[in-house]
C-alpha cells in the first residue's frame, strides 16, 4: 500500500510537469502534426518543387524542339533517322554496336 500511496504523491506533486512535457513530447514527436512531420513533408515538397523544375526545363527544350520539327520538314526526317532507324527507300542502315554477343546467341543454320 505504501508504494501506491507514494506513487501518487509523486504524480500529485509534479501532475504539471508531466501534464507539460507530456504535450511538448506530442507536439514534437508524437501525432500527426508533428514537428517531424513537419520535416518530413517540408523535404518532400523540396523534392517535389525540384522536380518540378526539371519537368519545366524538359517542357521547354521539348516545345524549341516541336516548333523546329513544325517549320522545318528535314529536321523530321533527321530526327526518325537517328532515334527510329528508319531509312528512304535507296538507302541502307548499318547499326553498330559495342556490345559482345555470347556465341550461344546464334542459333545454328539447318
Amino acid at each position: 500500500m505504501k508504494l501506491g500511496k507514494k506513487f501518487l504523491w509523486v504524480i500529485g506533486k509534479f501532475k504539471y510537469v508531466i501534464v507539460i512535457v507530456g504535450g511538448i513530447l506530442i507536439i514534437t514527436v508524437l501525432g500527426e502534426n508533428s514537428m517531424l512531420q513537419r520535416y518530413r513533408h517540408a523535404r518532400q515538397i523540396a523534392e517535389l518543387e525540384e522536380e518540378i523544375e526539371k519537368q519545366d526545363m524538359r517542357f521547354q527544350q521539348d516545345s524549341i524542339r516541336l516548333e523546329e520539327m513544325e517549320r522545318n520538314p528535314e529536321e523530321v526526317r533527321r530526327i526518325a533517322r537517328e532515334k527510329y532507324f528508319m531509312k528512304a527507300s535507296d538507302e541502307d542502315i548499318y547499326v553498330l554496336s559495342d556490345e559482345i554477343k555470347d556465341k550461344n546467341d546464334y542459333a545454328p543454320v539447318k
